[in-house]
């Protein structure tokens, strides 16, 4: 039986931060395109995969031969890898894809190995370096950076350093900020953010529709969310349900800077109803 997508999402993510269980609401946000998916099934496997960390030696307390032990799990056994020859491919983005094909984008092999190492009781932080999901680990006041879209390599300063140099094209300082723990609900909008992005690429308005519905459960005073699925519905010819958007949007933002348009654009959507009634 098909599950209810947003329910389930809503479920997943309608508590604190810290009670957020990633996994589950991570693979919910797959449910409008596997809407039959077993999300049990699916933590059973990442489950499983902490089983073999621990037999790989994961239990010892000891944080570097933790690592050692996820690494050669998650990446000789498994073969997990970074997709680096379709990036943008959305199945990136669904971790229960990333289970089944092995393969994934920062934020989402970051995702599955924080979900295995706190199984294996390694507490690792997401951080949402510029252009670059990563994790870390605070080990005796030792900040130890990794990633796993790079086999679960330790990345030294000089590397981030780097690493942010091809990114803006420049030598920039590693500034403090780069580092700083994500929570779970802003890795949950980065990866409906990377979702977004594609559909919006695409024109695939009605999965576009989908990932903006389930930022605004995460967020429901995302003003430019809300903006933006007024937008999507105005172009599916959903007039009453943009109007509310644009309406809400309005009453959250009266001072935005395109808040004159989009009153424009409730005074012309209010002349279209009224053409065609």
């Amino acid at each position: 039986m098909a599950q209810d997508p947003y329910r389930e999402f809503r479920q997943a993510v309608d508590r604190g931060d810290e009670k957020i269980d990633l996994g589950r609401a991570a693979l919910a946000i797959a449910l409008s395109d596997y809407p039959n998916l077993d999300i049990a099934a699916y933590l059973a496997r990442i489950d499983q995969l902490a089983v073999e960390v621990v037999h790989r030696g994961a239990a010892g307390g000891d944080v570097y031969q933790s690592i050692a032990a996820l690494n050669y799990v998650l990446f000789q056994h498994h073969g997990f890898r970074g997709n680096r020859d379709d990036y943008y491919d959305p199945k990136n983005s669904y971790l229960n894809e990333v289970i089944e094909r092995k393969i994934g984008i920062p934020i989402t092999l970051s995702l599955l190995y924080m979900e295995v190492a706190q199984r294996v009781g390694l507490a690792l932080d997401g951080v949402g370096f510029p252009g670059h999901f990563l994790v870390r680990c605070i080990n005796k006041d030792a900040e130890i950076v990794i990633d796993p879209f790079d086999n679960g390599e330790i990345k030294s300063r000089e590397e981030l350093g780097r690493m942010l140099e091809g990114l803006y094209g420049r030598a920039i300082g590693l500034r403090p900020e780069f580092l700083k723990p994500a929570s779970k609900t802003e890795i949950l909008r980065r990866m409906l953010g990377n979702l977004k992005a594609i559909f919006l690429r695409a024109n695939d308005l009605v999965k576009l529709l989908a990932v903006l519905d389930r930022l605004i459960i995460l967020a429901p005073a995302a003003v430019e969310e809300i903006r933006d699925r007024g937008s999507v519905y105005l172009r599916l010819e959903c007039y009453p349900q943009a109007r509310a958007d644009f309406e809400t949007y309005l009453r959250l933002a009266p001072r935005a800077d395109d808040a004159g348009a989009v009153r424009d654009q409730l005074v012309s959507l209010a002349k279209q109803v009224m053409s065609i009634h």
